[in-house]
């Protein structure tokens, strides 16, 4: 008997076409991270032209986010109902705008509205070219493709870096800005051409009748003038929670923004689906405020704490960004191996190990890089899988707007993460701020992922969902939307 073929590499199964189409949304991922280091990057420099406080400061890290949960449902309802490739690229001309207002910024608020404008995009930007990648690959190999494709951000973040040490020194910080829209154009560029992904075309594009995700907050006039008047309040409440505007209110302003966008998830998970989209909320904003005080204001500690010059500050961030980009691939590889939630909260776990030892190191620039570069593969690498654990918990039909309304409003973590580092650290020194920030959120995340909490609380509604819509099983099962 001859013997049974042999299973293709799982490179081989993945298409030429399918790899094109990868590329171009990875390239969109360089731009994210490129970005968000690089405010990150021009802080103080920023900081000293426009006379600003270290929470003003950190505050510009923050106006990303406010106006991502608009950005992130919008876009994604928009690739819901027209297609993953409009999405991406609208995303991609919005997020080009703000980076191109920021070069131009005359003062902190001008240069905040720009960073709103940025949020919107990078928003979409997320949840298009995610659900575009994972419904083009295979099933089997989807924790890789979500993986790769965050790797691109940390990518993104070390040719910050490196950009920084060589045009801020001599051409200022205004400049980190106008070379930044040149991945902006190579990315449309190559989205020019490419086709609709195969899993939506399946279940959607084939279809007389297009879904629309936005359906529950517009079904009579009453409820479309609530739902108006509740986006304009989270909006202002956000916006005057990160800026001076709202200084005293804050907690009352927080405590409303957490209600009007809690409004639209019970909206749009319906009477079945509600617990669902709350839980997944809670678990993004909790991986955001573990993984972002490191990201966003570890050049400041460097700076201002441990004073590394920007030549060291660069060698630093390449180890972190490198070490990030490594977690991608691994939690690909193992994601697809053991199944995501296990190999999501597994490397966090061993990322504990590593948090203090890395604010411990303050003279050895060597130590200090390979403690970060383990630290970030285990921890901010992980969330590679984020994509993938989130889309598999949503249909085609309604993944696109899911995706972006519940990974974008858990966004906020991102947002509080380096206020509130800044803040702790009035009553410590920033590194150890940033150690406790860190290590509370990863802990909170293993439990509330490890112990499938959203997935467990969706199925008290629903005891009929499917456990996971990108499965192989999933792929090839026929698909409807949830009842509503």
């Amino acid at each position: 008997m001859s013997a049974p073929p042999r299973p293709l590499p799982w490179y081989r199964e993945v298409g030429h076409t399918q790899w094109k189409s990868f590329g171009a949304a990875w390239i969109g991922y360089v731009l994210d991270g490129f970005d968000f280091v690089l405010i990150s990057l021009v802080l103080t420099e920023i900081s000293d032209e426009f006379g600003l406080s270290t929470v003003e400061a950190a505050s510009l890290v923050s106006g990303a986010f406010i106006t991502r949960w608009l950005g992130g449902a919008v876009l994604g309802a928009i690739g819901d109902r027209y297609g993953r490739k409009l999405s991406m690229v609208l995303s991609i001309v919005l997020f080009s705008v703000g980076t191109f207002a920021c070069g131009f910024a005359w003062d902190y608020t001008s240069l905040f509205v720009a960073r709103l404008a940025i949020g919107m995009g990078m928003a979409g930007e997320y949840s298009a070219s995610a659900t575009y990648v994972m419904e083009s690959w295979p099933a089997r190999v989807r924790n890789r493709a979500s993986g790769f494709l965050i790797s691109g951000f940390s990518l993104g973040s070390v040719l910050a870096a490196q950009v920084y040490n060589w045009v801020v020194p001599t051409l200022g910080w205004r400049w980190m800005f106008y070379v930044g829209l040149v991945p902006i154009v190579m990315a449309l560029w190559m989205r020019r051409a490419l086709p609709e992904a195969a899993e939506w075309t399946e279940a959607v594009g084939e279809r007389a009748a297009r879904p629309n995700p936005f359906r529950p907050l517009f079904a009579d006039r009453t409820r479309a003038t609530v739902n108006t008047a509740l986006a304009v309040a989270a909006t202002v409440s956000l916006f005057a929670v990160f800026t001076p505007l709202g200084a005293g209110l804050v907690p009352l302003l927080s405590v409303l923004a957490g209600l009007c966008l809690a409004a639209f998830a019970v909206q749009l998970g319906g009477r079945r689906g509600w617990p669902l989209y709350l839980a997944m909320i809670v678990t993004v904003f909790f991986a955001f405020l573990y993984t972002w005080p490191i990201q966003s204001l570890l050049p400041t500690y460097l700076k201002t704490e441990l004073g590394y010059s920007p030549d060291q500050v660069t060698d630093v961030l390449y180890f972190a960004g490198f070490g990030t980009m490594a977690g991608c691939w691994l939690a690909g590889f193992v994601g697809d191996w053991i199944g995501t939630k296990k190999a999501y909260a597994c490397t966090l776990l061993a990322s504990l190990a590593f948090v203090f030892p890395v604010f411990a190191v303050e003279d050895d620039l060597l130590l200090l890089g390979a403690l970060l570069f383990v630290l970030q593969a285990f921890s901010f690498g992980i969330s590679g899988l984020l994509p993938r654990y989130i889309g598999g918990h949503f249909p085609t039909e309604v993944r696109g707007a899911a995706l972006g309304f519940t990974y974008n409003v858990g966004a906020l973590g991102g947002a509080v993460a380096p206020v509130l580092g800044a803040q702790l650290a009035s009553g410590m020194d920033l590194g150890r701020a940033l150690a406790v920030l860190t290590f509370a959120g990863t802990v909170l995340v293993v439990v509330l992922v490890g112990l499938d909490v959203p997935g467990r609380l969706g199925r008290l509604t629903d005891p009929d969902s499917v456990p996971d819509h990108l499965a192989e099983s999933a792929s090839a099962a026929p698909r409807g939307v949830p009842e509503r």
